[in-house]
């Protein structure tokens, strides 16, 4: 049966599932026990489980993403929450040199089964510091699994799957997703290896996660109306990046625009396009294309922030270009 629920609120019920399964599993990170949590999305959790189960920790996320990882090794199963992506950085070396690399310098006698969940993304006017879109940097690192939930089904679904990889998991929420409302089907299973079509089309695929997928699928539609029938292919995993099901969008429709709310120096976009054209170059009748946010820091004016982002215009107009319209 269908419910009608938030991305936020079906994050809270995946995190309540989990430690209900599970008594290995525990939440830990910047106020998610008594302020319930940054976005209100940990909020009631420590009520319910205690604080053992929901842990409130010091700023420094250097020291508690690095006491997760210990955990995940001691046989624990730590669901971390790092405030925000920016954040962050203050824990690549844990995230990159330890967590990343354990299972292979240890010949797989160790794994770090640990997932760490952080909003990312701008779009809510907080400036250059707090509006970073770096799961493309992440995805770069070898042991670790990238994913970018964008419905309500995702949100619900991808934690209890990532809590059983033996690898760290990174889950980047857009944070303009977590008021998103609909229908969930919460019996509807979520893998973590596979891209989705969320829009069937003939004339290009339009490739998008997280935060662009909504903005694709509205520039789907008013490309419907200018006779354009746009695919929308959700990637869902960025690493590793389901390339069959890419490749397979790309060879019905021939044109692909990939749109990142990343810069477009160094970026997701970059592998994509390349990934395609090694593959299915001879596929192509056009050559691919990408939307990406400009190469500045984000700015805190709203009307330079919109400017500065893609928006569905800006992907309806190289949408078109593509086409030779």
């Amino acid at each position: 049966m269908n419910t009608l629920t938030s991305y936020r609120a079906a994050i809270r019920e995946s995190l309540r599932e989990a430690l209900q399964r599970d008594p290995r599993v525990f939440l830990m990170g910047e106020d998610v026990g008594r302020y319930g949590g940054t976005y209100a999305v940990s909020r009631g959790l420590l009520e319910e489980f205690g604080a053992e189960r929901v842990r409130d920790t010091p700023l420094s996320e250097l020291t508690f993403v690095g006491a997760g990882i210990g955990a995940a090794l001691g046989g624990m199963r730590p669901i971390i929450e790092v405030m925000t992506v920016n954040f962050s950085l203050l824990a690549l070396d844990p995230l990159v040199n330890t967590a990343a690399t354990l299972r292979h310098m240890s010949g797989g006698q160790f794994s770090v089964p640990l997932v760490v969940r952080m909003a990312t993304g701008a779009g809510r006017q907080l400036a250059a510091q707090h509006s970073h879109s770096l799961e493309g940097w992440f995805a770069h690192i070898p042991g670790l699994k990238i994913l970018a939930p964008a419905t309500l089904e995702d949100a619900r679904g991808m934690l209890w799957p990532a809590l059983q990889d033996p690898d760290p998991v990174l889950i980047f929420e857009h944070a303009q997703l977590y008021n998103l409302e609909g229908e969930l089907d919460p019996a509807e299973p979520v893998d973590i290896r596979t891209a989705r079509v969320r829009r069937d089309g003939r004339d290009l695929t339009l490739v998008a996660y997280g935060g662009t997928l909504a903005k694709a699928l509205a520039a789907a539609e008013r490309l419907a109306d200018e006779g354009i029938d746009a695919e929308v292919l959700d990637l869902r995993v960025l690493r590793p990046l389901d390339d069959a099901t890419l490749l397979a969008s790309v060879r019905k429709t021939r044109r692909v625009l990939v749109v990142d709310e990343g810069w477009r120096s160094g970026s997701l976009s970059a592998e994509i396009i390349t990934r395609i054209i090694e593959q299915g170059f001879f596929e192509l009748d056009a050559p691919p294309a990408r939307v990406c946010s400009a190469e500045v820091p984000i700015p805190y004016a709203r009307h330079l922030e919109e400017a500065a982002l893609p928006q569905v215009p800006d992907i309806v107009a190289a949408a078109h270009g593509l086409c030779g319209h």
